[in-house]
């Protein structure tokens, strides 16, 4: 049996709108990654100094775009698994065996990723997650939301508990990482702007790959609860139907919770609202919480939008980047390191002018996917990434 992936004329065309604008905003936060230590920042708990434009557009970033577009891409990635594996079954496909390699590829896609070139892939971890998806296809609803908002109570559960830890302790081991932390920069950034490539990325699985994947079954809580909640989506049939108009009750629902949470949040970041030792895990729970709710009051924004005719074709560009999201994805990898690394900017590209440069490279990347999918059906890398699903060259020209 030939197997073929779904036709240009089936795709929903406003998922394709929301996964751009969700990768636009991914790059936002990423941006930082790819021209700064942020990883030791994170890891070590060390604070990041900024002044003038560079301090509003951090509390701008924390406000409403860190931690709001990762959610969504999971939430979208979830959706995805269940149109595919709709498709699959339409077309009399061995769905689960299709899917399986799918994700195979994902995974080994990941892991170089994050081997070879940078530490912050999601490829590795969305893999992971969508092996546990398989038991979930076949759940009612009502079971999967149920799931996912349990995730969700843990996870924050989990963030919470750090509040908990005594003063005195807490600030101990502050002291401690923010000391070893320090010792490390000057090294951590000798690698990266002095190193060869090798010892470069040697250095990096030993302190950036192999930490990650360490952290990879806590990451993965958010993640999935996500990844439920877009399943649920394409099962109840909100891109198709909306029943009992849900998306204007989760947008008033988000809308009225997200203001609170936004709030606390911004006088958390000012220091007016402050709890000493605890502040960094009181702003990073609060943090994950506006960004689960901001993301679906996103998701349900951009769909009412997306009725409307002339706000769609204002956001249609989003369709291009979005179609080929997995390609513009590794793309922004490998561009931010050639910049970054290959012209000696590591450490030198302020927070604004990072960001200024992420918006001219993500319009760059709608332009050359409008450009590339004119001629052709699919991205280079989601072509090759079909072709290993379905285990025979896709036609990639369009007829």
């Amino acid at each position: 049996m030939k197997y073929e992936p779904i036709a240009l004329q089936n795709r929903i065309v406003s998922i394709d709108i929301i996964r751009g604008f969700a990768l636009f905003g991914i790059f936002l936060v990423n941006m930082p990654t790819f021209h700064s230590p942020d990883f030791l920042h994170q890891l070590y708990g060390l604070k990041n100094e900024y002044e003038g434009i560079d301090f509003w557009t951090n509390i701008f970033f924390q406000l409403f775009v860190q931690m709001k577009f990762f959610p969504m891409f999971s939430f979208l990635f979830g959706l995805g698994f269940f149109i595919f594996m709709n498709r699959a079954k339409e077309k009399g496909n061995m769905s689960s065996s299709l899917y399986l390699r799918r994700i195979s590829f994902l995974f080994v896609f990941g892991i170089i990723h994050l081997i070879f070139l940078w530490f912050g892939d999601i490829l590795h971890l969305y893999a992971a997650g969508g092996l546990l998806l398989l038991a979930f296809y076949n759940r009612k609803p009502k079971t999967i939301l149920i799931w996912a908002l349990s995730l969700l109570i843990l996870y924050f559960a989990f963030l919470a508990l750090q509040l908990l830890i005594p003063a005195s302790f807490m600030e101990e081991i502050q002291q401690m990482n923010a000391a070893q932390g320090k010792e490390e920069l000057a090294h951590y950034l000798k690698m990266y702007t002095e190193a060869s490539y090798w010892e470069w990325v040697t250095y990096r699985f030993g302190l950036e790959a192999v930490t990650i994947l360490l952290q990879l079954p806590f990451s993965l809580i958010p993640v999935f609860a996500m990844f439920l909640l877009g399943l649920f989506a394409g099962k109840i049939q909100i891109f198709e139907t909306d029943p009992r108009n849900i998306v204007k009750k989760v947008w008033l629902t988000t809308l009225l919770a997200g203001l609170p949470l936004t709030i606390i949040l911004a006088l958390s970041l000012l220091s007016i609202i402050n709890m000493h030792v605890h502040q960094d895990a009181f702003t990073l729970l609060f943090t994950g919480m506006n960004g689960i709710v901001l993301c679906l009051f996103y998701i349900s924004s951009l769909i009412l939008l997306l009725k409307i005719d002339r706000l769609r074709k204002f956001l249609y560009g989003f369709r291009y980047s979005g179609q080929m999201a997995f390609t513009n994805y590794i793309m922004q990898t490998v561009i931010c390191q050639i910049i970054f690394l290959g012209f000696n900017l590591y450490g030198k590209v302020s927070l604004f002018s990072g960001t200024i440069l992420c918006i001219i490279i993500y319009i760059f990347q709608i332009i050359i996917s409008w450009l590339w999918l004119k001629k052709f059906r699919f991205g280079p890398l989601e072509w090759l990434w079909r072709s290993f699903t379905y285990l025979q060259i896709q036609r990639l020209k369009i007829k």
